[in-house]
């Protein structure tokens, strides 16, 4: 049995890290110092700040909040600028730099001895336990969903049964909550098939940004790419990895890639929630809206 114990519990504004911190408080809040603490990119939709306050008064106790805003970087899109990219082999840059370097600094300078997760209970998300296990001990993870077979249908009963109405982001069809106020990097097509449906002004920006990213860079930055035969046997034949790249909108000095239009129609399928171990699946396969990302290995941070 834990006791006195300090515990950090992680709250990324989804239902199962929800979820996750009210039952490790219920479970382990008698005897021990929980504390449950907010990554805050300035990013996410401003339902989350309501279902944050509606989740400190569920758990009779305040949720900190930290950010890595206003240090090395003003705005996630100052993160995309500066590094010129938008994702890199170990998943969002943005994740990397304003959650995963934010949680780091958290707790390099705060004692504890246990870190609450909230992987739910798929086998997905299982392997991405053992991973966390393996690759980063120092995080001491533990993970209460995992403890109880909850998955996310549970957690979002959970929280409906208890009077709690859920991020309006799952409201509107998403399967997380993560950085609506841009959308999320690694939404997959059909998230940006959906945003450029419901909300085009959204997607305009993030295609602009492509672009910009793009002239920066010199080359194409994007979030997607083609996983068609066709698009792969390109790459082999010319060696160019870009080649295979999809574009929110046509780029005119790129008129061979695709653009978004020039897809499929999919379903949403995010890959998780966002919660400052961005990346850390690599027990898994790649599954396929991971496929569809467009991942950078150029802009790799070893430091982090």
């Amino acid at each position: 049995m834990m006791e006195n114990k300090k515990i950090i519990c992680w709250w990324s504004g989804g239902i199962t890290s929800a979820v996750a911190c009210k039952t490790a408080l219920d479970l382990f809040k008698d005897k021990n110092d929980v504390r449950i603490v907010m990554i805050d990119t300035w990013n996410e939709d401003d339902d989350t700040y309501r279902f944050f306050a509606d989740c400190e008064k569920w758990y009779g106790q305040e949720i900190e909040m930290i950010t890595c805003i206003g240090k090395d970087y003003t705005s996630i899109q100052d993160v995309w600028l500066k590094h010129k990219s938008l994702n890199v082999a170990t998943g969002a840059i943005c994740s990397t730099k304003l959650k995963r370097r934010a949680r780091e600094i958290f707790q390099e300078e705060n004692e504890y001895d246990y870190q609450v997760f909230g992987f739910e209970f798929d086998k997905k998300e299982c392997n991405r336990a053992l991973g966390l296990y393996k690759n980063h001990p120092k995080a001491k993870g533990i993970y209460p969903l995992l403890m109880m077979a909850y998955d996310k249908d549970d957690c979002l009963k959970i929280i409906q049964d208890d009077g709690i109405e859920i991020p309006r982001m799952y409201r509107l069809g998403f399967r997380n909550n993560n950085c609506f106020k841009t959308g999320c990097v690694q939404g997959g097509i059909g998230y940006w098939q959906k945003m450029e449906r419901d909300f085009p002004e959204k997607f305009e920006a993030m295609a602009e940004m492509e672009h910009k990213l793009t002239a920066l860079r010199g080359e194409p930055v994007t979030m997607l790419k083609d996983q068609s035969n066709e698009a792969k046997k390109v790459v082999e034949e010319t060696g160019v990895k870009w080649k295979q790249f999809i574009f929110l909108k046509k780029h005119p000095e790129y008129p061979e890639l695709k653009c978004l239009k020039d897809m499929k129609p999919q379903e949403v399928k995010p890959l998780f929630e966002c919660n400052g171990f961005c990346g850390t699946n690599d027990l898994n396969p790649r599954v396929e809206t991971e496929n569809e990302i467009n991942f950078d290995t150029r802009d790799i941070d070893e430091k982090l």
